[in-house]
């Protein structure tokens, strides 16, 4: 045999071997943590703060736009509960934000017949002159299909985005990929072609005449013009009256502004490892939301659940060998301020693993995983695959390779495991971003099972002998 071929067969066999090797020690971790995993799901189910939390967050404070007074009250309101726990160094670290602010808006149908209709502003959309825009609008069902119309038929008219999101499938993550580009590019594919303002049909694939906002961005190359969001009805009646030849103008006015630059901050709090402090697992969710509805589900439910999943361990005296951190993320719906300065604070820290809730406090399903090696990362999921099957009691069992989040994919780069708790979402993007994100939403049993599944994962992943990872 030629040395290469010896050297490559005997890397081979040390793959398959370290293979085993994991799923081994990944095997132990059922009968060591079985029945304090059993002790958490149950204590939690008999009582927990979960539900209260939200109640308090969405209730008492509302909606929580970056820069916003009820933002602010929401980062104090976090700091005092946690307090209140028992956690350990509870605090605020200071963020620098930029603040976007609606002011009012409103849309009107002006022909073929008077109608108001319902819209939201996209986030760090340029608003409109004082008188507002008047206009022909012209529909479309993709960006081919504007690319393929002339400009003479573009220019001066607003363009609407009348693309239509998939429904939920496991396989697609609800759509929401594919339909969401129209919300983030639209106004400047609009607006390249001589479009003097842009309307997206809401990102939805479910609708009572409810419009859903979220942030867009400018191509620097490329004017600025004001962008909203419109019902999945209005945007379909607008299409169907233009495709029986049917003149369609609408007056948009819009009051949004860019604020500049804002103070805010992330809140953090932990459980100290017992032998190893200075590792970190960390669990948390954003705190901030659009300024409508009140951001139960996005994202008040996943900070409450990771609120709550340190407050279980810390009534049943459970601490663990590495440190357990919550951090709540500021400004993660328009700039991502907050995650990016908790990595460049934090770079030096040595995160193990990071759990990110940002997908609704609905059932449970499982966590998905994703990390800078390949290796590790396999070694992790059969890890984490052994860690979830504690978690039969609730059907939170399924791991899987996949997106984690926004804010805790900050962490990547770092090194860190980074994980997302999974859910059934098939309601989500019902209530997403709209008005109707209330706490009425949520399942306070399911709300409890989602914390469940963060306890019982970072407390197995924050003292176990190896790393998450690592044999």
């Amino acid at each position: 045999m030629k040395t290469s071929h010896l050297l490559l067969a005997l890397a081979t066999s040390l793959c398959v071997f370290s293979a085993n090797q994991a799923q081994e020690n990944a095997a132990n971790i059922i009968p060591s943590y079985g029945p304090v995993a059993n002790q958490i799901i149950e204590s939690a189910k008999k009582e927990n703060d979960s539900f209260i939390k939200l109640q308090e967050l969405c209730d008492d404070i509302g909606h929580r736009l970056s820069g916003s007074p009820s933002l602010d009250q929401a980062i104090a309101w976090a700091q005092k509960s946690m307090k209140d726990d028992g956690q350990e160094n509870v605090r605020a670290e200071a963020v620098t934000i930029r603040k976007w602010v609606r002011g009012d808006e409103s849309c009107e149908l002006i022909e073929p017949r008077p109608m108001k209709i319902n819209m939201l502003g996209l986030g760090w959309s340029i608003g409109t002159p004082a008188e507002g825009i008047t206009a022909e609008v012209i529909s479309v069902k993709s960006k081919s299909e504007l690319d393929a119309l002339p400009d003479e038929a573009i220019k001066g008219k607003i363009v609407l985005f009348d693309y239509p999101m998939a429904r939920y499938s496991e396989t697609d993550g609800a759509g929401y990929g594919d339909a969401v580009q129209y919300r983030s590019n639209g106004a400047s594919w609009a607006a390249q072609r001589g479009g003097v303002a842009a309307l997206v049909r809401s990102v939805t694939a479910y609708s009572l005449d409810s419009p859903h906002t979220g942030a867009m961005r400018y191509d620097a190359e490329v004017k600025k013009i004001p962008a909203a969001a419109i019902s999945v009805e209005s945007a379909m009646m607008i299409s169907r009256l233009q495709k029986r030849g049917k003149k369609c103008v609408v007056k948009l006015v819009m009051n949004a502004k860019d604020m500049g630059e804002a103070p805010s901050a992330n809140v953090i709090a932990e459980i100290v490892g017992s032998e190893k402090p200075e590792e970190v697992v960390l669990i948390g969710g954003h705190i901030d939301s659009w300024d409508v509805g009140q951001g139960a589900q996005d994202d008040g439910a996943g900070c409450v659940a990771a609120m709550e999943a340190l407050n279980i361990l810390r009534k049943l005296n459970l601490k663990p060998k590495r440190t357990i951190r919550v951090v709540l993320w500021t400004n993660e719906e328009n700039g991502l301020a907050g995650a990016r300065s908790y990595a460049a604070r934090h770079q030096n820290d040595d995160h193990v693993a990071g759990i990110e809730s940002d997908s609704g406090g609905f059932k449970p399903q499982g966590l998905t995983i994703d990390a800078q090696d390949e290796e590790k990362s396999q070694i992790a999921l059969d890890q984490l695959t052994e860690i979830l099957a504690l978690l039969k009691p609730i059907g939170a069992t399924r791991a899987k390779p996949g997106y984690s989040g926004a804010d805790v994919g900050q962490l990547k780069p770092l090194g860190a495991m980074c994980m997302g708790l999974t859910v059934d979402g098939r309601l989500y993007f019902n209530t997403h971003h709209t008005n109707a994100d209330t706490v009425d939403k949520v399942n306070p049993k399911e709300l409890t099972e989602c914390a469940i599944t963060l306890a019982v994962a970072a407390y197995v992943i924050a003292d176990m002998p190896s790393r998450l990872g690592e044999n």
